[in-house]
């Protein structure tokens, strides 16, 4: 089993994307942060910069941090991360949205592609590695065919959908603590499949 040391929510920077559909991976750390009392503080460079909170976990601290540089530009702010604490790629994972899975549904892997989301895009270009944790939440809702995904994923969700994505952010957060203490693949066979409205229905 590979510890996660830093765990990466993707965004974009600044209240005019408070709420998209791109920003739901800063709404998972910024859950994890109020869960133990926690602050984000503002770091690096405004080319590379990044909010960061070390999370004290066991016996090791684990990174949260936002990168600050628009999502395009992501892996700007995750390489500083990773070299400035000396954290391997394979001991990361990116928390981020997901326009091909249905809103509400979580998806856990440890490697792959980059599946056309810019910001882990950015990621495998500055890291030169693919082999880091993937953390998805569905954000596709029944208007995605009508809109350019680029235009889409900076809409704000729904009022229909919010319930979902509250309990998609809880789940992720939880997917977390689970993968920092037991091991991604362990959280991946527990959450794998996840689907909010199905966990509503088992409420």
């Amino acid at each position: 089993m590979t510890d996660l040391h830093a765990i990466f929510g993707l965004g974009n920077p600044g209240r005019a994307y408070a709420g998209t559909r791109h920003n739901i991976g800063f709404e998972v750390l910024d859950l994890l942060a109020r869960r133990r009392g926690m602050r984000f503080r503002p770091m690096g460079e405004s080319v590379d910069g990044y909010d960061l909170c070390e999370w004290e976990r066991g016996d090791r601290s684990v990174i949260l941090a936002k990168p600050r540089t628009y999502m395009n530009h992501s892996g700007l702010a995750v390489r500083r991360v990773c070299e400035h604490f000396g954290i391997a790629a394979a001991s990361c994972a990116a928390v981020y949205d997901d326009a091909d899975l249905e809103v509400g549904r979580l998806r856990l892997r440890t490697d792959g592609g980059h599946g056309g989301h810019n910001g882990v895009r950015s990621m495998i270009e500055a890291l030169d590695r693919t082999d880091f944790g993937r953390i998805r939440l569905g954000v596709r809702g029944a208007g995605r065919d009508d809109v350019e995904l680029a235009d889409y994923v900076l809409q704000r969700f729904e009022s229909a959908e919010q319930d979902r994505v509250t309990r998609l952010i809880v789940a992720a957060a939880d997917a977390i603590e689970v993968a920092v203490d037991e091991g991604l693949e362990i959280a991946m066979n527990r959450f794998n499949g996840f689907r909010a409205d199905a966990a509503a229905t088992d409420n």
